[in-house]
C-alpha cells in the first residue's frame, strides 16, 4: 500500500499531483496549522511572460489555526474577479475551452472552509486528468493529534496499513529512512524530472500552477508528464 500525505495546496504544480497520482491513498492533511504565504491558499500562473500571484479569498486567516478552521470568502464579486483572471490570462491558450469550465466548478464551489475548498478542486481536476486515487481527509482519521511532524505522518501511515510513504523531494529532510523501515515501511522521494511546454510563444516559466499546464497541454499529455520523474530511496539508516 502507497501512502501520499501532503497540505491541501490550491491548483498546485505537477509535481503534487505526480505525487498523488503515484500512490494508493492520499491524505489531505487538513489539521494541520495554516501557513502564511505559503501555497494552501494561492498558486502562480502565467501572466505577460512571468508569474504573478493567484488567490483563494479567506476569511480569518492565521498561522495559529488549522487548515480546515481557515474560511473562505465566497462573495460573487471577487469569484468573477478571479474568473476574469483566468479567462484574460488563458483565453488564447489552446485547452481553454475545455479547462475553463473546470475553474467556474472551483471557484463556485461555494465550500465555506478552506480545506474543503481545496478538497473539492482535487476532485474536479482528479476527474479531468483521470487520477483514480483514493483520497483520504486526515482529520477523518482517529489518530493521536498530540503527536506532531514524522510521528503524525508514520501513525497516518500505520493506520492505512502503509507498506512505502512517498513524499515530495522538498521534505527529504524531514524525513528518517531509519525510522519508516522500523516500521516496516519504506521511504521514497519524488522528484520531478525536467518538464516544459509552450507557453504562447514566450520565455517558458516552470512550476506554474496544474491550470497552467493543462491551459496548453491535452490530458493525453498531461498524463504522460504525470509519469515523468524519480524516485530516490535508500537502504541506509538516516
Amino acid at each position: 500500500m502507497k501512502v501520499g500525505i501532503m497540505q491541501p495546496y490550491f491548483v498546485p504544480y505537477i509535481g503534487y499531483w505526480q505525487l498523488m497520482d503515484a500512490v494508493d491513498k492520499y491524505v489531505i492533511y487538513d489539521d494541520v496549522n495554516f501557513i502564511k504565504q505559503g501555497w494552501i491558499n494561492r498558486n502562480r500562473i502565467w501572466g505577460d511572460g512571468q508569474p504573478r500571484y493567484f488567490n483563494i479569498p479567506m476569511l480569518g486567516a492565521s498561522s495559529n489555526k488549522l487548515i480546515n478552521e481557515i474560511g473562505v470568502n465566497n462573495d460573487g464579486r471577487l469569484i468573477e474577479k478571479n474568473l476574469r483572471i483566468i479567462e484574460n490570462t488563458y483565453k488564447k491558450a489552446p485547452y481553454f475551452a475545455e479547462v475553463y469550465p473546470l475553474i467556474q466548478k472551483m471557484l463556485k464551489c461555494n465550500k465555506a472552509n478552506l480545506a474543503e475548498y481545496n478538497e473539492m478542486s482535487f476532485s474536479v481536476i482528479c476527474g479531468y486528468l483521470g487520477i483514480k486515487t483514493e483520497l483520504v481527509v486526515s482529520s477523518s482519521l482517529k489518530k493521536d493529534c498530540e503527536l506532531k511532524g514524522q510521528d503524525k505522518v508514520l501513525e497516518i501511515c500505520e493506520l492505512l496499513g502503509a507498506t512505502e510513504y512517498y513524499n515530495a523531494i522538498g521534505g527529504e529532510c524531514l524525513y528518517s529512512y531509519s525510522a519508516f523501515r522500523q516500521k516496516g515501511i519504506e521511504l521514497k522521494f519524488l522528484k520531478t524530472d525536467e518538464i516544459t511546454y509552450s507557453q504562447l510563444g514566450s520565455e517558458f516559466q516552470k512550476d506554474l500552477s496544474i491550470i497552467d499546464v493543462m491551459m496548453f497541454n491535452n490530458v493525453e499529455e498531461v498524463r504522460r508528464m504525470l509519469g515523468r520523474y524519480t524516485l530516490l530511496s535508500t537502504t541506509q539508516a538516516s
